[in-house]
């Protein structure tokens, strides 16, 4: 689970990084996100919740 949010939010980070330069501190707010979940799943062992 934690790994489908977090490749949601990167793909949602990459989208608006390319395509919407006025909002980039929600875009890169976005990427510490996606960053956080991938280290959340990694630490609980990526077991389904």
């Amino acid at each position: 689970m934690f790994a489908t949010i977090a490749a949601v939010l990167v793909v949602l980070w990459l989208l608006g990084f390319l395509a919407f330069h006025v909002t980039a501190g929600f875009i890169h707010l976005l990427l510490v996100l996606a960053v956080v979940m991938i280290v959340l799943h990694f630490v609980r062992g990526g077991r389904a919740v």
